[in-house]
Order: C-alpha cells, then sequence, then structure tokens
C-alpha cells in the first residue's frame, strides 16, 4: 500500500506538470513594433504626477541620438481597455493604485515572450516612489527583450556573406539587407540602404595594449575613430579639400562598461560628421577585450538619414552587434 501510494503521488506529480508545460505552450506569440511599450494606467492617472513620472523614465530621450527621440514609443490604455490582443504586446507597464504596495516584473502572463512590469501603492506617492526606485531595472528589462526579439527577427534571411568570419575570426548574425561594401587587411564595411540614407556596420581590430591609460580612455577612442575613418571612409568630393568621417569635434561620446561575447567590453556612444562637409550622425561603437587572441575587437554601427527618427535603426546596429561570437 506504501508504494502504491508513492506512486500515485508521482503520477499525479508528473500529470499536474505536463498540464503547467501545456498551458505555456499555449501562450500566443506577443506582438508590436520593437520599442513600442503599452503603459495601462487609468486615465486621470495617467494626468497626474504619476504619469509625468512614467514619462520622465520611458520616454526620456535615447541617448546618443542627434534628434530628441523617447526610449519607448508609448501607448497609454486605461484598464478596461487592456484586453484580447492588447493583452499579447510584448513590453506592458501596469501601474495601478491598490491596497498593495509593491514592484516587480512577470514574465509571459499573455504571451510570449513577454514581460509585465507591474507597479501598485495605496497613493499616488507610493506609486512614484516604486517607479523611481524600480524603473531602471524595467528599461533594462524591456531593452533586453527588445533587442531579443529583433534579433529573431534577423534570423528570418540573413547575409551570407563570409568575410568578416574570415577575416576576423568572428561571426554577426547581419539581415540580408545589408550587404558589403569595403574590404581591407583590417577593415570590413557592411552597408543597408533605407528610405532617406544608409544604416551602417564596420568591423576592425586593434592591438592589445591599446587603451592601457585610463585618463586618456576617451581621447584614445576618439583617435581611433578618426584614424579609421581618415583610413576607410571618404566623404564626397569637395574641391580642394579632403573629406572623411571622424568623431563630431564638439561634442565628447559618452563611454559605459559593457558584456559583449561573454567578454568584457566598452560601449560608446556619440555623433560623426564628415569633415570638410555638412554631413553628420549618431554612432555606436564596442570595444571588446578579446584576451584569447590578444587584441581588441571593435564593432562598429553608424546612421546616415537626414532629417529622419533614427532610433530604430540604431537600436537596430545594437541587435546585430550584440550576437557576435569569437570562433575561438
Amino acid at each position: 500500500m506504501r508504494h502504491f501510494k508513492l506512486l500515485f503521488a508521482l503520477f499525479l506529480v508528473m500529470i499536474l506538470s505536463c498540464n503547467d508545460q501545456g498551458k505555456k505552450s499555449y501562450l500566443p506569440s506577443s506582438i508590436g513594433a520593437i520599442n513600442t511599450l503599452i503603459v495601462v494606467m487609468d486615465n486621470e492617472l495617467w494626468k497626474s504626477k504619476v504619469g509625468d513620472k512614467v514619462r520622465e523614465h520611458f520616454a526620456a530621450s535615447t541617448l546618443g541620438l542627434t534628434m530628441d527621440e523617447p526610449l519607448f514609443s508609448i501607448i497609454q490604455v486605461p484598464p478596461n481597455v487592456f484586453s484580447g490582443t492588447v493583452r499579447n504586446s510584448r513590453s506592458v507597464l501596469f501601474v495601478q493604485k491598490d491596497s498593495l504596495n509593491l514592484a516587480h516584473i512577470k514574465t509571459d502572463m499573455y504571451s510570449k515572450p513577454q514581460k509585465v512590469a507591474v507597479i501598485k501603492g495605496v497613493t499616488e506617492v507610493e506609486l512614484i516612489e516604486n517607479l523611481e526606485n524600480k524603473a531602471k531595472e524595467i528599461i533594462s528589462t524591456f531593452k533586453d527583450l527588445e533587442i531579443s526579439e529583433a534579433q529573431n527577427r534577423f534570423l528570418r534571411s540573413l547575409n551570407k556573406d563570409k568575410g568578416i568570419n574570415e577575416k576576423f575570426g568572428v561571426t554577426l548574425n547581419i539581415p540580408s539587407l545589408y550587404k558589403v561594401v569595403k574590404q581591407e587587411d583590417n577593415f570590413v564595411w557592411v552597408e543597408g540602404q533605407i528610405q532617406k540614407g544608409t544604416v551602417n556596420l564596420i568591423v576592425y581590430e586593434m592591438p592589445w595594449d591599446s587603451f592601457t591609460v585610463d585618463s586618456t580612455f576617451v581621447k584614445d577612442i576618439v583617435r581611433m575613430r578618426d584614424s579609421i575613418g581618415s583610413l576607410y571612409i571618404p566623404g564626397p568630393d569637395v574641391p580642394g579639400k579632403r573629406t572623411h568621417m571622424r568623431t563630431e569635434p564638439a561634442f565628447s561620446p559618452s563611454v559605459f562598461p559593457a558584456e559583449i561575447a561573454s567578454r568584457e567590453a566598452a560601449e560608446v556612444r556619440g555623433w560623426w560628421d564628415v569633415k570638410n562637409y555638412p554631413m553628420a550622425g549618431p554612432f555606436l561603437t564596442y570595444i571588446v577585450n578579446d584576451k584569447e587572441n590578444h587584441r581588441r575587437m571593435v564593432v562598429e554601427g553608424f546612421t546616415f538619414a537626414p532629417a529622419t527618427e533614427k532610433r530604430d535603426y540604431m537600436f537596430e546596429l545594437e541587435a546585430i552587434m550584440k550576437t557576435l561570437k569569437f570562433n575561438k
């Protein structure tokens, strides 16, 4: 009898486990444009200081762009509208007055993949405090989800060129829209045509002993970029003048610690321009420590799209660069 009860208990656990897995597998696929955030809030709350706090964090200007563009394109809906396909949105922020005071992030509640950040509080003051304390983590979570979604979309049609792999021993998942436009001994330039310009990806390597002095780190990065631009990225022809890409001299780039391909890296965001010609735009550079191969691997994305919003183009380039893998 004891053995029978044990077997029955194990059988019951297996059945319940299968049911749970079945429920998860039936979740619909999440929907939404990249970098779109559904904010579920009562209309009056949205117009209050709580709504101001949401906009302060989630509609803050995206760093490094030449135009003022928000981190997320926000769509606010009241709770009674949050139903049907709207619930399948990939990134959701739920802010509500409640008898509970809490802030947490849930995964795959209504669709998959999905992140739902829940902010509750008894008063508006508590809601604001919870938003203030949790916003950085929530933004990072949403951004990681959007990066992953963008990368999954790339897989539908990838560029098959092996030049970057053969030259540097690394792979990148690059959409087929992009084509190689220049290859040199230590340089590959891949370009994608867009409606009003181009999106660009360049790859090269630097010696391992580059950037060894902390006090000159930013200056050394600018010097590196300007040297590469002078060698490989010419601007339009101007009689009597030499043109090439460089780092915009009036604005120092911003530098942050990062991790790419499980290696320490530096993330650099700033503006580029063309010397002696009125062209400019944003760039994002990752300098990756490749100790195994005694080098610094550099991948950079930049956009040329005059009078056009560039957030999503730069986000796509970031997603591409974050697929970097080393062959050894």
